[in-house]
């Protein structure tokens, strides 16, 4: 498999191994996983919004299998069998309460990994956690200093993926009436409803890149704020994508819709 060939799973895995005793690389790894598109195998087809998955037994330890590109799923099965697209989060939350384990590109992919249902849990407990909304008033935003690149990298990472969320996003330094500095990530024009899975983000890419929660403040301003011309005089600006314009109806499928999990059977 040449460098081409591997996936951003792969490559996280890769690094874990290379750093078994590095907790960070670890961190990664398990973030990767979260973000990733899985496509879960099945026993059956999909019925409404109840899924079968396929259950193995390994040394008394139950296990679903997934991978993270179709074409591994075909080669582990070797003919057509049904699946079901979801998040990784998704698959924790639903495996989570089961005690049941995740089998991860088993045999056919450098990132093949048995994960326990204790580690379910455990990411699903990291995924639940969100920094506090900013409501002290601040004196003065400055230009962000001292915070490690691997939290600025995991946040664009994860700000990349808030498609249509916002606008814009600038971390900055704060500095509070009371002289307390931190740093803030300040978010301009969210749409409604979406502060709490833009505040979630922010919260992941501090707990995957190993830095406390309470390390960054967050903060939701309108455009015509004038506290949004000042985050752009001095703040390290995050452009979110846009959505694409539809092009077609798409039927969705169990899963996809992360308030509406599909319920395993």
């Amino acid at each position: 498999m040449t460098e081409i060939d591997l996936t951003p799973l792969d490559k996280a895995h890769a690094e874990m191994e290379a750093n078994t005793a590095d907790d960070n690389a670890r961190l990664r790894f398990y973030e990767r996983l979260a973000d990733a598109e899985l496509f879960l195998l099945l026993e059956k087809e999909p019925e409404n919004e109840k899924i079968s998955p396929e259950v193995f037994e390994v040394q008394d330890h139950s296990f679903v299998l997934v991978f993270d590109t179709v074409d591994r799923l075909a080669e582990f099965v070797g003919k057509p069998a049904p699946y079901v697209a979801l998040s990784g989060r998704v698959v924790a939350g639903m495996l989570a309460p089961s005690g049941i384990g995740l089998g991860v590109n088993l045999e056919v992919a450098p990132s093949s990994i048995l994960i326990p249902a204790e580690a379910m849990g455990w990411l699903v407990d990291t995924l639940g956690n969100a920094p506090d909304e900013v409501e002290a008033r601040m004196s003065e935003f400055t230009a962000p200093a001292g915070l490690p690149e691997t939290l600025v990298t995991s946040l664009d990472a994860k700000l990349s993926t808030a498609v249509g969320l916002a606008k814009w996003a600038y971390l900055v330094g704060t500095v509070q009436e009371n002289g307390t500095r931190s740093h803030m990530i300040g978010f301009v024009s969210a749409v409604d409803g979406a502060q709490s899975a833009l505040a979630k983000a922010v919260s992941e890419a501090l707990t995957f890149s190993g830095i406390e929660a309470g390390a960054l403040d967050v903060g939701f301003f309108d455009s015509n704020d004038p506290v949004a011309a000042q985050l752009a005089r001095v703040g390290l600006r995050f452009d979110l994508p846009e959505p694409e314009k539809p092009t077609e109806y798409v039927q969705v499928a169990p899963g996809s819709d992360p308030d509406k999990p599909p319920i395993l059977r």
